[in-house]
């Protein structure tokens, strides 16, 4: 039975989510996303618990009387474990940790054992891996009995058991080789844009909160069979694939993994090659569900990263996916031009996506006239694969075309350019 099958079969965990409300963020959204990444996770909410304070506490972030209270709930209620809507720093994993009758994780922990569980392709499992203990080193200290305890379960995925086991210097030894294998993909992903930019490949980026629907979007423009679920991050892997554009440019469409609201520092760090690759994109694409009510802060949260990775002034298309279902519509884009409403999973605004990608992207192109003898039939075919044909007529001169090509393409068959 396969491993896939087996983790399906197993028995879905009991969680409290529990926030603090300091005024930072609206709690009850925070929350609904707790529980969706919980779910995605393998658990179910029993209940949620909130405190308002101007802060949290240090030792124990509740308040002794709401923390006594949630001992009663999580005993009461055989939770498996509690789940807190921030960070927790040690101090507080540790104290939680001896206060509550079972696991303790926080909202960091969640979104990292989500990564660890989905990450697929080799560099995924890197950069994972290296989020992972980064953020697990400084909670290492006074954890011996607290570690004995992870014999499985959410919060405990990815780096494993003996890794976490070993002392400082060995976690900070596979830290620093694990850098040195991501600096060495690095490398090679910057030779490829190199070698991109040479052969004057454009790329276009899709970017966008999780479960925006980027996947059935790339799978919707090019066929590229990726995993599109109706989950937070059912991709983490990047996806490259060909798209021939109305104007006849073929680009590098390039999917990327979704975004949360404060998103962790070490996944942003450790995934910062993969981002920088869609935020140096021709064109980025940021994807919105419209039918989202919180999509204007989802918005906010792609362009918040891009700007924190200094794209520049690369063209970003805002684009609203399932268009399809009743949703109040934006009436203009932040940059005040009209909305790119579509429906990825129907095709709906499909065409008209493409014409304003193609209109953003860098002009490289020119519309000519061309009378090719009939022995240079492979020429007009060249014509015929990389440009957009708008016309075509023999005459007795030869094969005369009428046709849009990129500035790579005209200089092979400048000779044979006429003047109208």
């Amino acid at each position: 039975m396969s491993a896939e099958l087996n983790e399906e079969l197993e028995e879905r965990e009991k969680a409290f989510l529990v926030s603090v409300d300091t005024g930072d963020f609206d709690v009850e959204v925070s929350l609904d996303e707790l529980e969706e990444l919980a779910d995605t996770a393998g658990a179910d909410a029993l209940g949620r618990l909130v405190q308002k304070r101007e802060a949290p506490d240090k030792a124990t972030c509740l308040g002794g009387g709401r923390l006594e209270e949630l001992a009663e709930l999580a005993t009461a209620h055989e939770a498996d474990l509690v789940i807190f809507d921030r960070e927790l720093s040690p101090t507080q994993l540790r104290n939680l940790e001896d206060r509550l009758p079972c696991r303790v994780i926080d909202r960091t922990m969640l979104i990292l054992d989500i990564f660890a569980a989905r990450a697929r392709s080799a560099e995924g499992r890197l950069q994972v891996e290296l989020a992972q203990l980064q953020y697990m080193l400084p909670r290492l200290a006074g954890q011996g009995t607290a570690l004995s305890r992870l014999g499985g379960g959410i919060g405990t995925r990815g780096p494993g058991e003996t890794k976490l086991e070993s002392d400082r210097r060995h976690i900070r030894r596979r830290i620093q080789a694990l850098r040195q294998q991501l600096q060495a993909v690095e490398q090679q992903r910057a030779l490829r844009r190199e070698r991109r930019k040479k052969d004057s490949v454009q790329t276009v980026a899709i970017v966008g909160y999780t479960n925006a629907g980027k996947s059935t979007l790339m799978n919707r423009l090019t066929a590229a069979g990726v995993l599109a679920e109706d989950k937070l991050f059912a991709t983490l892997d990047t996806t490259a694939r060909a798209l021939k554009l109305p104007d006849g440019r073929t680009v590098l469409l390039i999917d990327t993994v979704g975004l949360v609201r404060r998103l962790p520092h070490h996944l942003v760090d450790a995934f910062r090659s993969t981002l920088e690759e869609a935020a140096e994109a021709d064109v980025i694409l940021n994807v919105c569900d419209i039918s989202s009510p919180e999509a204007t802060e989802h918005l906010a949260v792609t362009r918040d990263l891009l700007m924190q990775l200094g794209r520049g002034d690369r063209p970003v298309l805002t684009v609203f996916n399932k268009c399809d279902r009743p949703a109040a519509l934006p009436a203009l884009e932040p940059d005040g031009s009209e909305p790119l409403c579509i429906s990825a999973l129907n095709g709906g605004g499909i065409d008209r996506l493409l014409e304003r990608v193609a209109a953003a992207l860098p002009p490289d192109r020119r519309r000519v006239s061309l009378l090719f003898p009939f022995e240079k039939g492979a020429l007009a075919g060249l014509c015929r694969r990389e440009g957009a044909v708008e016309s075509e007529e023999y005459v007795p001169e030869g094969l005369k075309m009428t046709v849009t090509l990129s500035l790579r393409i005209l200089e092979q068959v400048r000779e044979y350019l006429t003047e109208e």
